[in-house]
């Protein structure tokens, strides 16, 4: 038997209810992903109060489903998006936005620029493209210079500063690109700075945030001028896997407040997409066939790594771990036994669990893959072997106001 990650408390009942509902409500055709935006609307009170002075954006490639997006804007700063394709999905909400990622488009500019997106600049050749295009159609551009900075958030699951990077320039660079930006006419927008994602480790967010703020006011120093917003980055994880814990975001908001507070000329904006939305998230498969090979009992489910790819260790992980899983349809008091979940396709990397020690399960009953809000469906080859697309459902309370 191997350990697995924890449920997250909400969800421990037998049998499994999301959001109040039964997970029956949910199952008359699987597989499907199931979202409690209660359990959002929760995290977001959680960083408003934490963070009291900071604007919060929604990073829309961790979870960009349309109801989520929808719910999601009227408790939101803004919307970080990273393709033409998520500026259209956003078009519709009156939250500030901004445009991140390396190898932007010419189109995609021009549509940036002429919606009043900020431009988060990854190069001085996007800058020079960017003022081009805006002179061409007559607009103002909006245009940010996203930093990469000289350290990295230690302990991240992915880091993204510290050494050479696709993304952002480079930060001794930075201050003549802001220079340049202000000479031509473009509204500058400020900086955005982002060492690392999925980090537990409070005291190495802290840190890194601390570097943050040292390396934007060194930078403005150096342009002459006072940025109008600082974003922060991100990086908040959560606890996918056995002897992870829970990030403690109010010790990180205690210490970064009263310099931000202090800083009242510029405004700071923190993007966060798995933290929010991550452990919100549900994945619903049925057991369609159980199967004894050699001594071991599988479970072959209708849905798999086509669904759900980072669940089963090929979304970057080195070390295959195992996610939470749980028999969404078992009673409490079921009898346990060692099982490897596995999808419907053919090939070996499809295992969804491996020897995990679940109630017992027959065909028809239904499997639930944890943390499966972030990432998931949209990160997931979706097309591979021709499988039908899950639905996918929004439940909970979307009506919380914004602090």
């Amino acid at each position: 038997m191997k350990p697995m990650g924890a449920i997250p408390a909400e969800f421990r009942e037998a049998p499994l209810t999301i959001g109040g509902r039964p997970v029956s409500d949910f199952t008359a055709q699987t597989p499907v992903f199931v979202y409690d935006f209660g359990m959002v609307a929760g995290r977001i009170e959680r960083f408003r109060a934490a963070f009291p002075v900071v604007d919060l954006h929604y990073a829309v490639k961790a979870n960009p489903f349309a109801p989520m997006l929808a719910a999601m804007a009227p408790l939101v700063d803004g919307f970080d998006i990273a393709s033409g394709g998520e500026l259209a999905m956003t078009d519709n909400f009156a939250n500030q936005r901004s445009f991140a990622g390396p190898g932007k488009r010419d189109a995609e500019l021009e549509m940036a620029i002429r919606a009043g997106v900020t431009i988060n600049l990854e190069s001085a050749g996007e800058a020079d493209r960017a003022l081009a295009i805006a002179d061409r159609i007559g607009f103002t551009p909006r245009l940010a210079v996203r930093v990469n900075p000289e350290f990295e958030l230690r302990g991240s699951g992915m880091r993204m500063g510290g050494r050479a990077s696709p993304f952002g320039v480079d930060a001794e660079q930075v201050p003549a690109l802001v220079k340049r930006i202000i000479a031509a006419g473009a509204d500058w927008r400020g900086f955005h700075i982002f060492a690392g994602s999925q980090a537990l480790d409070v005291a190495a967010i802290i840190d890194s945030q601390a570097h943050t703020l040292d390396l934007a006011e060194r930078l403005a120093n150096e342009a002459g001028t006072t940025p109008p917003l600082v974003n922060l980055g991100g990086g908040f994880g959560i606890p996918y896997f056995p002897g992870e814990t829970p990030l403690y975001v109010e010790a990180i908001g205690a210490t970064l407040m009263p310099r931000l507070s202090a800083l009242p000329e510029t405004r700071f904006a923190i993007e966060l997409g798995r933290w929010l939305v991550g452990e919100a998230g549900v994945y619903l498969t049925r057991v369609v066939d159980r199967k004894e090979s050699r001594g071991e009992t599988f479970l072959v489910c209708d849905g798999g790594l086509n669904h759900q790819l980072a669940a089963t260790g090929n979304l970057g992980t080195v070390v295959r771990r195992n996610y939470p899983v749980a028999v969404a349809t078992a009673e409490a008091g079921t009898p346990t036994e060692t099982v490897t979940v596995v999808g419907p396709l053919c090939t070996p990397l499809d295992r969804l669990a491996d020897q995990v020690e679940l109630p017992a399960a027959r065909p028809g009953d239904v499997i639930a893959v944890f943390m499966a809000g972030a990432y998931g469906l949209s990160a997931s080859p979706v097309d591979f072997l021709g499988h039908a697309r899950p639905a996918e459902f929004l439940t909970g309370d979307t009506q919380i106001p914004r602090a």
